[in-house]
Parts: structure tokens; C-alpha cells; sequence
């Protein structure tokens, strides 16, 4: 197929994968309100997001409050599809101009003496932002991989652009990893936004003015220009440096330079974004900048993001440690618009990595949580009874942790890896007490925010202690005389929990 040849329009294909709905193109993201929240994995999703708010920034960034709130979410639909339709010839995957691709790199990897490999690499599975290792041994035909769609490609340069692991799987890349997307980071971040009861209400919400913008005086060249309208030609060119230091140069990011060519993609090393530390984030990244050392909420496989609400609201109080600036202004929007109810969504990838890169491996995963809040009773009494509540319970896994690797290690009467046996079965304790406790928070933010908080409050703390008995039970085993004197000398203490005041003081 010639690469000038224009084929699969992101504007009219199906691509985007929306909850309830299967496949859709960008132009139904705009055009069907009844669309209820973008799908797919959570840097899928992240990704996406990005995207289409990219294009509703593109289309229109209003200059204040006042402008966004005689945009609504239905004008800014409007002038998004005029937008796509428009610019309908920047969105094509494959072409003279194929979207978020750079053509040119074929000649730099082909006259690359020390490239080997000059043919396109394959993409494997496509859900992670990385290609398959050339030395894989397939020892199933299921696990041989079949071509991926147009639709699926589509998806997978976009995630690549913001996500991309670091490694060595770029072309002529023969000495050091290339650099790690700066949506996934080193420290893996964990994103976060506010989602409304619809795509629509949910880019609307989401949307920045120019005046809310120029607050962040990282973004130098402040709303700047998508890379589909100009996109650079070396990671050094001017029009690199301007996306570096724009708002839509965030949203989109270039961290690769690729095109897709037969069933493969060929991929060379884009441009490298500061991170955290060097006064560089993303708006939906939670910054602490209180300390010496500058540190943010990371994607934890083992702390879930539900666990980190407080952290992202803590705002409210006006004396939080991290702020998550995208939270913060959708939250406001939230309120200017009268929404009732919106929800707070977290998600990332955890990834190991070492001096050689990235990769995904044993325990690693994504992580994602969602949690519905009524916007009108977001204020500091419902804060603090959330953060009392939650300090409690981090105080009950202690007691649970504890006791159980004391009572693990009285069990054991041989000393030798006693102690590293006990912490391990505390730790699987500590993780199933968590896993209970995640079924039942929805519950505890919305009683927290009751008017019987006292009385619902109460009754949770008798489940969550509950939850406490039942890890105990599951990791100290009471089958023998020695087991059940551990058991019954180490059982954990819970009367000051379930003893609750309206102050929430044990």
C-alpha cells in the first residue's frame, strides 16, 4: 500500500473504545451526548482523554469563566465537530501527512549503518505502550500474534506517544534506553480526573480558559498548537521546542517518532520531557512540593488509587500536601455548572525497571478506581470525617499487620526465615484487609457526608472491623494446641475502634 495513499480517517473510523457502546470515531464523541465514558485499559483511557480534550482546546479554549460558561458542553460539541471537520485531512492514520507519524525517519533508519534491523518492528499485544521483545520464544500457536486492526493501531501510537516504557526497542537507538514517556514517568504517576455523567460533561468540566492557563508558568508558550496542526521534524527543531512547553503539547505528547508500515511500526526515540523534579508535570498528576525532595501519587499495585482520595481532595482543607491542579479546576467547574454528582477517576500502569529500561513483569499491572461524590457537600466537615476515618484505618492494618506476625512467628518454633515467613503472611493479610475494605468505600465517603454521619459511621467501623477479624482468621490458622495459643494471645484489640465519637477520636 503507498504511503501517500490517504486511508482510515480518525474522524469518521470507529477506534475509540466507549463503555457500553463498542467502537466509535471522534466525530461520534462529539455528535452522541449519550455517550457515557471513554473505555479500554487506564492509560488507554488516560490517553484518549487527552486526546479529545486536546481537540477541544483546539477547537475553542475560552478566555475566562465567563466565556467557558456561555460555551456549555453543547457549543463546545459544535465547535469541535467544525473543528474535525475542518481539519479532517490532518487525521488520516495512513498517507502523505498520517496522523501523529513522521515519514522522514524510514530514511534515517535505513541509512543507519549500525541499524541491523531495518525492517518494521512488530507491535505485539498492543494493550502495553511497548513492542515485542525479537527474542520471544512462542511455544503456543495462541500465543502467536495475528495482524492488529486499523482501529487498534490507531489506539496504540496515541498510548505510545505519552506512555512509552523506556528501552532499547527504538531503531537506531544502539547505546543507552530510550528516554520513558513522560505520562508513565520512572516513578510510574498515577493520573487523575473528574468525570461527569457523560463524555460530553466530562471534557466540558475538564476544560481550561486561557486565564485559568497562564497560572502555569511551566507551560511557556501557554496553550501552544496540537502536533497534528504542526508537527516537528527532529526533537531539536523549534516546533519541538514549543510543543515541550505548551499546554497541547502536553496533552499530546511526541515522545516517539514513528510510522506504521505492513503489520509492523518503525520507531525511533522523540522528544525528551522533564519530569517531576525538574519543575515539569502533568495537570492531572498530584504534587507534593512541601519537602526538600519533590514527590507525586504513583500508580501502587499495592495501594489502590481509592486510597489516595484524600490525598487528591485535600484541597478542600486549605492545608493539603499534594495538589492535582486538573482535580482542583474541574471540581470548580463542577459547581459553576450545578452538577449534582461526579465522580473522582484515578488510573495508571506500574512497571519494573532497571538501568536497561522498562518492562512489565510479575506483580506489575494497571491500576484504576472510581468514586461517585455529591458536589454539594464537598466541603471541609465531609473532608475531615474522610480523613479521620481513613487515618483510622490505617491504623487498624497496623494492629492487623502486627498481630499477625506475632502471631505467625510463635507458631514457628524453628527460627531459621521465621521472621521473613511472618512478614510475608503479614503483608497477604494487610492486602485482603484492603481488598474487603475497597467493596465497602463508596459507603464510608457517603457517610461521611450524611447527616447521621455519627450513627452510619458506627455501623462501618463494626464491618471494617469485621474485615480485621476475617484477614486475622485466614492467615493464623488455629489447628493445632500451639496454633491456637498464638492465635488467641496475639488476636487483635478493636474496642477503641468501635468506640466512635463525633469528634471521630479513639
Amino acid at each position: 500500500m503507498p504511503l501517500t495513499e490517504n486511508r482510515f480517517n480518525l474522524v469518521d473510523e470507529p477506534w475509540i473504545p466507549v463503555a457500553g457502546h463498542g467502537l466509535v470515531s471522534l466525530a461520534d464523541i462529539f455528535s452522541k451526548p449519550e455517550l457515557p465514558s471513554l473505555g479500554g485499559n487506564p492509560i488507554q483511557k488516560i490517553a484518549l482523554l487527552k486526546l479529545v480534550l486536546a481537540i477541544a482546546q483546539s477547537a475553542y479554549t475560552p478566555k475566562d469563566d465567563e466565556d467557558w460558561k456561555q460555551l456549555g458542553s453543547e457549543g463546545m460539541a459544535e465547535k469541535c465537530l467544525k473543528y474535525l471537520n475542518d481539519k479532517k485531512d490532518l487525521f488520516w492514520l495512513y498517507g502523505e501527512k498520517p496522523f501523529l507519524q513522521m515519514p522522514a525517519i524510514i530514511s534515517t533508519i535505513k541509512g543507519d549503518a549500525k541499524e541491523k534491523n531495518k525492517e518494521p518492528k512488530i507491535i505485539g499485544n498492543g494493550d502495553f505502550p511497548n513492542l515485542s521483545n525479537e527474542n520471544n520464544t512462542i511455544l503456543l500457536q495462541s500465543e502467536a500474534k495475528n495482524s492488529m486492526s486499523d482501529a487498534e493501531k490507531a489506539l496504540f501510537i496515541l498510548t505510545l506517544m505519552s506512555f512509552a516504557l523506556a528501552g532499547k526497542q527504538c531503531h537506531c537507538n544502539h547505546k543507552k534506553p530510550a528516554i520513558v514517556g513522560p505520562s508513565l514517568g520512572r516513578v510510574c504517576y498515577l493520573h487523575s480526573f473528574l468525570t461527569g455523567k457523560n463524555i460530553h460533561e466530562t471534557l466540558y468540566l475538564n476544560l481550561f480558559s486561557l486565564e485559568a492557563l497562564y497560572k502555569f508558568r511551566f507551560f511557556e508558550e501557554g496553550l501552544g498548537i496540537p502536533p497534528w496542526e504542526e508537527m516537528p521534524n527532529s526533537s531539536e527543531c523549534v516546533i519541538a521546542k514549543k510543543l515541550k512547553k505548551s499546554y497541547l503539547g502536553t496533552l499530546v505528547s511526541m515522545c516517539r517518532f514513528v510510522l506504521l508500515r505492513d503489520d509492523g511500526i518503525f520507531m525511533m526515540e522523540g522528544l525528551q520531557y522533564k519530569n517531576h523534579k525538574e519543575g515539569w508535570i502533568e495537570l492531572s498528576i498530584a504534587v507534593n512540593s512541601t519537602g526538600k525532595d519533590i514527590k507525586v501519587l504513583r500508580a501502587n499495585i499495592v495501594k489502590k488509587p481509592w486510597r489516595e482520595l484524600t490525598s487528591l481532595m485535600s484541597f478542600i482543607s486549605g492545608r493539603g500536601l499534594f495538589d492535582c491542579p486538573q482535580i482542583a479546576h474541574a471540581l470548580n467547574n463542577a459547581k459553576k455548572h450545578s452538577c449534582k454528582t461526579i465522580q473522582i477517576w484515578s488510573g495508571g500502569l506500574a512497571v519494573s525497571g532497571d538501568s536497561f529500561g522498562q518492562k512489565v513483569s510479575g506483580t506489575d499491572d494497571f491500576v484504576e478506581s472510581e468514586v461517585k461524590l455529591q458536589v454539594s457537600v464537598l466541603g471541609i466537615p465531609w473532608f475531615v470525617n474522610l480523613e479521620q476515618e481513613m487515618e483510622q484505618l490505617d491504623r487498624l492494618v497496623w494492629s492487623l499487620k502486627s498481630s499477625v506476625y506475632k502471631a505467625n512467628k510463635s507458631d514457628v518454633k524453628d527460627s531459621n526465615q521465621r521472621d521473613k515467613r511472618a512478614n510475608a503472611i503479614s503483608e497477604n493479610a494487610e492486602a485482603l484487609f484492603w481488598q474487603l475494605c475497597e467493596r465497602k468505600f463508596q459507603n464510608l465517603v457517603d457517610a461521611c457526608a450524611s447527616k447521621k454521619s455519627d450513627e452510619e459511621l458506627k455501623k462501618l467501623r463494626k464491618t471494617f472491623a469485621g474485615f480485621v477479624n476475617k484477614a486475622y482468621d485466614t492467615y493464623c490458622p488455629k489447628d493445632t494446641a500451639r496454633q491456637l495459643d498464638a492465635w488467641a494471645a496475639n488476636k487483635p484489640k478493636l474496642a477503641r475502634y468501635l468506640i466512635k465519637t463525633m469528634e471521630g477520636a479513639i
